[in-house]
Formats: C-alpha cells, structure tokens, sequence
C-alpha cells in the first residue's frame, strides 16, 4: 500500500478509461474489457494499449461503467459474498454489453473471472449465467493469439526478459503464449533463472507477508538483471507494480510491447527510463 502511494504521489494517476471504442475497420468481433482497479489509475497504460491493439484487429472493446472490481484480493481476504457481489455486477454490466468476449489482461484477474462458474455454483439464480462469463472469458493473450494481428515489428532490437506471473503460468497456463507473441513481434524473449519463483506480489501477500514479500521480490529483480535485458514484461498489474519498486529496469505489459511494434507508442515505463 505505501509503494502504491509513493507512485500516486509521483504524478502517475489517470483517469480510468470507460465506454466504447470501436474499430473503423470491418469488425472482427465484440468484446468487454475489465478495466482493473489499481491499474485503472496507476497502470492506464496497460489498458490504453490493449484497447489500441484490439482496435488494430478489428476488435471493438466496450469497457462498461458499471463494472468494477473483478473481486480477486476481496476473495483472497476470505470476504467470499462480498466477491460473490461484485462478481454479480460484473456478470450483469457485460451481458448488457452484448459482447462476444471479456477479455483480461491482467492474469491475476483473469484467474477469478474464469472461475466465475464456480464462485456463483450454489446460487441458483446465477450459477448459469456467471458460467456463461466464464466460459467467454479471455486472457488478452489467449485472445490475441486467436485474430490476425496486423504486421508487428519490433522498433529496434531490445533484449526483453519475460516474468510470466504465478497466474499465467500456473493458473491460465497461457505463459507460453505470452512468450511467442513477444517472439512474433522481433524481440529477443530472455528467461531469467527460477522463473517459475513467485516475484513476491501475489495479490494481498506483499500487503499480509511484507517481508517475505520483498526477499522474494529482491531474489527474482536479481535475476531478471542478471539476464542483460533492458526491459522487463509481464502480464498482471500486481507483479509489475511490485517488480518496479525493486529495479532499475522499465516494468512494462506484454502487450505495451505489442502495441508499439504495431506503431503505437513507446512504453511510457521506456520512456521514463
């Protein structure tokens, strides 16, 4: 929570991004964006990039105003009816939003909202509808994967070291993915020792367990330096706000990478470096 704050005092808070953002090409498809909580303000990058790229492919991204929190810390906390509730929000926001797919770019998020199904089981009057959320539920990479992206390369050559969080690698499964996509676009994709080692985040663990939290966080910036690599990707908010506070590399999104290979904008986190 003090880290978080030292950022908003650093100038880094946007206001979160709502409403619809379509394509001008023929579209390809209609999704909902989970627009996140912490990173709706002090990582709008992340999402000001997907709605880019998406857009690129075709793809129109409704975030709607409605929709909030996914309920992921308020679930680890052990407030399961209170996640229950703000899963019951979300599911309603996105079924008015028509759309054909949610898409997370935030593993961590993604993880709960394709568990959905389950977290609303016993309630009979929406286990079937939050099923249906959750079987149209898509990490951005699983997502990505699936359209024609428009020609990716990268701006120059970069030495990219991949941090595939917890979530993605074990939860989703999708790291891989995440790796062939930084590949496709011309990066030079590094894999740190112990990469399969937690970075420390781990949702409210870095809040509950801070100094376990910041000797793993300490571990891994040590070899995510040690590769050469002069930025740093990942794919949740929590592990990317959390590695920044820990090295001198720029943190960035998967994604923010993408999106300037497709001839968007240079990461801001690159920028600032």
């Amino acid at each position: 929570a003090a880290s978080m704050l030292r950022m908003a005092g650093g100038g880094r808070i946007a206001k979160p991004v709502a409403g619809a953002f379509l394509t001008r090409r023929e579209g390809r498809g209609r999704v909902a964006l989970l627009q996140g909580c912490a990173q709706s303000v002090l990582g709008a990058s992340v999402n000001r990039a997907t709605i880019s790229l998406l857009n690129r492919c075709g793809v129109d991204v409704v975030i709607p105003r409605e929709a909030g929190c996914c309920g992921a810390l308020t679930h680890h906390m052990g407030r399961e009816e209170r996640a229950r509730e703000m899963a019951r929000v979300n599911i309603a926001a996105w079924e008015r939003a028509d759309v054909d797919a949610v898409v997370v770019n935030a593993s961590g998020c993604g993880v709960t909202v394709k568990d959905y199904g389950h977290l609303l089981t016993g309630d009979p009057k929406w286990a079937l509808r939050a099923s249906r959320i959750s079987e149209r539920t898509k990490d951005v990479h699983e997502y990505l994967a699936t359209l024609e992206l428009p020609p990716l390369r990268a701006p120059r050559p970069l030495k990219v070291v991949f941090h595939a969080p917890c979530s993605l690698t074990h939860g989703l499964k999708l790291a891989d993915v995440a790796r062939q996509l930084l590949e496709n676009a011309g990066f030079e994709v590094l894999e740190p020792a112990e990469g399969h080692i937690c970075c420390g985040a781990a949702g409210v663990y870095s809040v509950l367990q801070p100094d376990m939290s910041l000797r793993l966080r300490e571990r891994k910036a040590g070899h995510l330096e040690a590769t050469g690599a002069e930025v740093v990707a990942s794919a949740n908010f929590g592990c990317i706000h959390h590695l920044a506070e820990g090295t001198d590399l720029p943190v960035v999104h998967v994604v923010e990478l993408l999106e300037w290979a497709a001839g968007g904008d240079m990461p801001p986190a690159m920028r600032d470096a």
